[in-house]
């Protein structure tokens, strides 16, 4: 026998990125669906950019010579520039990401709640099918960035929110309805001489009030609760919530990376004659976007459009054939 082993084939593995308006994220699965890399990072109002350094992130994670990109998915607000990026064979929204993601995980849950940097969500599920579901997206009263800019105001780090609020016996009431009106009723509660952590434990409480008269307003919420997003990390807002609706709320670990997570799951049931390797070469390129008005019908069609090294490479808004643009081919 020889003493020679013929090299093995690299490992398929499948990437998924979540483009949002706060952050991206982003994940590698290998063939059995366990995630072996992950990334969390700022978007930084370049979501373009923001998809690059995920990518080399997660590049630096991995053994490029044993493990191969074989598809890619993208989700999140930016999911059709990321997409276009990075070549995608899948491009879904954020609440069909999330639903495969957490149905995966969680084969019974019934309802998934999410609060994210600016938004959040509620996605209901019957037998593993996204059946009804709400988004936020107006007011960033109850997200990530309300808490972030409180703590701020309160002089303390938002990571240690949650392990603060838990130490209250006596929540201030602190109407988090809208952003402005939080504020004041915080610095009022503050000149009132409430204690830091029933100040803060009110506001946790006020986050989870809110999501359930706002997002879930007319939904009903059955357990299985599945609690995703960064704000799921609190433990005072979980803590709330679980009192609101009188049973467990479930956190992943990774419940912050599920839209990337379900995007990749996505990917990995990309029709085999549609895999192919993904480089991670995109620094190589330039992307560029730009928007032209169709002038073909009555319409007046606002158009983006994705050049890569001034090729056309995709382009959506178009509301008729007449606007469709013909990308060149990678």
């Amino acid at each position: 026998m020889s003493n020679q082993t013929a090299s093995a084939s690299p490992r398929r593995a499948f990437l998924g990125v979540d483009t949002g308006s706060i952050s991206t994220k982003g994940v590698i699965i290998d063939e059995n669906r366990s995630i072996i890399a992950r990334t969390y990072l700022w978007t930084e109002g370049d979501p373009s950019q923001a998809a690059r350094r995920v990518v080399a992130d997660l590049a630096r994670q991995i053994d490029r010579e044993q493990i191969e990109i074989a598809a890619v998915g993208t989700t999140g607000s930016a999911r059709r520039l990321v997409g276009a990026m990075l070549g995608a064979q899948v491009v879904k929204n954020e609440i069909t990401a999330h639903a495969v993601g957490t149905t995966y995980l969680h084969p019974d849950v019934r309802t998934i709640l999410e609060i994210g940097g600016q938004d959040s969500k509620i996605i209901c599920v019957e037998d593993g099918v996204a059946v009804d579901y709400a988004m936020n997206t107006l007011c960033a009263a109850g997200t990530g960035s309300f808490l972030s800019s409180q703590a701020h105001r309160l002089g303390v780090e938002v990571e240690e929110f949650g392990e603060i609020a838990l130490r209250s016996d006596n929540p201030a009431n602190i109407a988090a309805r809208c952003t402005v009106f939080a504020e004041s009723d915080l610095v009022h509660k503050i000149q009132m001489g409430y204690a830091r952590e029933d100040v803060i434990a009110g506001l946790c409480k006020a986050v989870a009030t809110n999501y359930l008269n706002n997002v879930g307003k007319g939904k009903k919420i059955n357990a299985p609760v599945v609690f995703q997003g960064g704000v799921s990390k609190n433990v005072g807002v979980v803590h709330f919530f679980e009192e609101a609706l009188g049973c467990e709320v479930t956190v992943d670990t990774d419940g912050h990376l599920m839209g990337a997570f379900g995007a990749a799951l996505l990917a990995a049931g990309t029709p085999e004659q549609d895999l192919r390797p993904f480089e991670f070469d995109i620094d190589d390129f330039e992307f560029k976007t730009r928007e032209i008005i169709c002038q073909k019908c009555p319409n007046h069609c606002e158009i983006v459009c994705v050049y890569r090294d001034d090729d056309l490479i995709d382009s959506w808004g178009n509301r008729c054939d007449k606007g469709a643009l013909k990308a060149k081919r990678r």
